[in-house]
């Protein structure tokens, strides 16, 4: 198939250091060119892909402090995705509801990964405004806002196979924390939950702009206790060995996560993941089999003295079986597969008189 993968243009793809959006549109775009599959990216200049490159712009907005207005940028993605729609079978947005008006009005297949939260009270009416526009889930939990929304599949997602290997057993016997500071991830919580159980804690994490003043208010003043390492933002290459050495990885959030890409990282160096039951993590995370599903900080804590309960080896073993990359492209493949066939009814033959 000739499939256009359309990538937000905030982080390069994929990412140098944090975005989990376009991290899994680099995964699914070089899955799919393994698969045979004849495919182009919109994105920025600095992507490094396999598949055909259609640069919107030099480099991914995060790292151009020129930008003032991000939306112009990307209101010329969708009108060069357009201007060239006729060239593909599919084409796959990765872009919230951005495309909808525009694509609505023209014949070639099309879809959407919804990324983020979908729980905000002004999406409703974008979404009941056009009730045509296919969308694909990253968990069943996200769909929950929108009930009503053209659901086509609900699609985890993947990571290349040997992208995050084990490297260790945890026996440096810190806990993880991974990913973002911001108040809906609740690194305070992971903060007082290794403090409980006794147990250093590393956190590698990005501090976004937007959450910088939450970080010098709530978090900055708890880095100063003796069992917690604030070790800052970190790249794919290092991750393997962080989460590898650690006991197991914190997930302790307050918001309906969407999917939580780290929970798959951690089982992908075969960590355990202790996490609350909010979002996707009942989905994600098997309760005693690739780690812990808490109530709270003192059902966390209590679960750091479980982990030699759980086996690493059968952790990763349950990666491999569910959210590696090629899985994530097969699914993808399939929806594509569909949406094809039906864009293009079998014709009946009639009978003349």
């Amino acid at each position: 198939m000739r499939i256009a993968q359309v990538a937000p243009l905030y982080e390069a793809v994929p990412p140098k250091l944090y975005g989990g959006t376009e991290r899994i549109v680099s995964f699914l775009t070089e899955a799919l060119v393994d698969r045979g599959h004849d495919v182009t990216l919109f994105a920025t200049g600095d992507a490094v892909t396999q598949a055909k490159l259609v640069a919107v712009r030099e480099k991914a907005l995060r790292l151009d402090p020129t930008v003032c207005d991000p939306g112009a940028p990307h209101a010329l993605l969708l009108e060069t995705v357009l201007r060239r729609a006729h060239e593909f079978d599919v084409i796959h947005f990765h872009l919230d509801y951005h495309p909808f008006a525009l694509f609505s009005r023209q014949p070639v297949p099309w879809v959407t990964t919804l990324h983020g939260r979908l729980d905000l009270p002004e999406l409703e009416p974008v979404f009941d405004a056009f009730p045509q526009a296919r969308v694909v889930s990253i968990s069943d939990s996200q769909r929950r806002p929108l009930p009503r929304a053209n659901w086509a599949s609900t699609i985890h997602h993947g990571l290349p196979r040997n992208l995050l290997t084990p490297q260790a057993d945890g026996s440096d016997g810190y806990l993880a924390f991974l990913g973002r500071i911001a108040p809906e991830k609740r690194p305070d919580r992971a903060i007082k939950i290794a403090g409980m159980a006794g147990v250093p804690l590393k956190i590698a994490a990005k501090v976004d702009r937007a959450d910088a003043d939450y970080f010098a208010r709530e978090i900055q003043p708890l880095l100063g206790q003796a069992h917690v390492d604030f070790v800052g933002e970190i790249c794919d290459l290092r991750k393997p060995s962080f989460l590898s050495n650690a006991r197991a990885l914190l997930v302790p959030i307050d918001w309906p996560e969407p999917f939580g890409l780290v929970m798959i990282e951690a089982m992908a160096c075969g960590t355990p993941v202790i996490a609350y039951p909010a979002g996707s993590v009942p989905e994600v995370v098997e309760d005693g089999v690739t780690g812990f599903i808490v109530r709270n900080e003192e059902e966390a804590a209590a679960a750091v003295s479980r982990l030699g309960e759980l086996d690493r080896a059968r952790i990763r073993a349950r990666f491999e079986e569910r959210f590696t990359a090629d899985r994530m492209a097969a699914d993808y493949e399939a929806l594509y597969a569909r949406m094809v066939a039906s864009s293009h009814p079998r014709l009946r033959a009639v009978a003349g008189d």
